[in-house]
């Protein structure tokens, strides 16, 4: 698949001493926008017509990985704006892992229990080493519910493998947490945005956000990327794909095609429940 060229961003989009504070704090807030804004109204556009015909039995907050049917979706996540961003965190050769919008309605939108990606990702990828765009499409407060993050824990202890308890799934997105004991919410930095804004976070950085109880949707779409030189398990591939977004593969890894739909596999995710967020 061809993708149009959206941003004549000269790469890369992220200063060494960008680079060198995401390596150093696990995340990083940059302040211009990600997309020129024709190209994120775009997109927004496109996400309020994917939210119009959700079935009534979906929560907004579960709209996992929407490239599998959405091929119009690679317009923005193979875009050089995005892979501009990432390439200066994880290199030249690039595959897209999942996406995911996640929609916090006003009034009702459930709390994000404390996480790390990696923790999920556990048996699918190694070594656990994949970069999250997380782009606003609503703005992301502190009043409806934006993410949190807990500074350079991506670093410590079992580097993103916590341990974890379960939750009420009644409100929380996911079903379980990590323990209250291993987690220091007091230091948690939150990552406000505009729209068209976004931040970057490590898999294995301790992140969570609150519910959104304001008259606010909160809305963000993670576009999730590794380098190539990371292994995804073969048995993952029952569940997932991965695709190659630019360079080429260093670890002998099977990638999808984007100009293909993959309906089998979104309906075996939701199926069994395969959450990759």
């Amino acid at each position: 698949m061809t993708t149009k060229k959206l941003n004549a961003y000269s790469k890369p989009r992220l200063s060494p001493e960008q680079v060198l504070r995401f390596n150093q704090e696990g995340y990083l807030l940059p302040s211009e926008p990600v997309f020129d804004q024709v190209e994120f109204d775009l997109l927004k556009t496109h996400f309020e017509h994917k939210l119009e015909v959700l079935p009534p039995d979906i929560r907004p907050e579960s709209m996992d990985v929407p490239h599998f049917t959405d091929l119009a979706l690679f317009r923005w996540v193979f875009s050089d704006a995005v892979l501009d961003m990432v390439e200066p965190i994880i290199g030249p050769d690039i595959a897209l892992f999942s996406t995911h919008f996640i929609c916090k309605p006003k009034g009702d939108g459930r709390r994000v229990p404390w996480h790390e990606d990696s923790a999920y990702w556990s048996t699918m990828v190694t070594p656990s080493e994949v970069v999250t765009v997380w782009l606003a499409i609503d703005p992301s407060l502190v009043e409806n519910g934006c993410m949190k993050v807990i500074p350079r824990t991506h670093a410590e202890g079992k580097r993103g493998f916590s341990d974890y308890v379960g939750v009420d799934t009644s409100t929380n997105v996911f079903a379980t947490e990590i323990e209250p004991r291993q987690r220091r919410e007091e230091l948690a930095v939150p990552c406000i945005l505009e729209p068209n804004q976004c931040s970057l976070h490590d898999a294995r950085l301790m992140h969570g956000s609150d519910p959104n109880t304001s008259n606010m949707r909160r809305c963000g779409y993670t576009m999730r990327f590794m380098g190539t030189h990371v292994k995804l398990d073969p048995a993952a591939e029952a569940y997932h794909h991965i695709y190659l977004a630019r360079g080429k593969d260093k670890a002998g890894n099977n990638y999808a095609d984007p100009g293909k739909p993959y309906p089998e596999k979104a309906f075996y995710r939701e199926l069994n429940r395969k959450k990759v967020h």
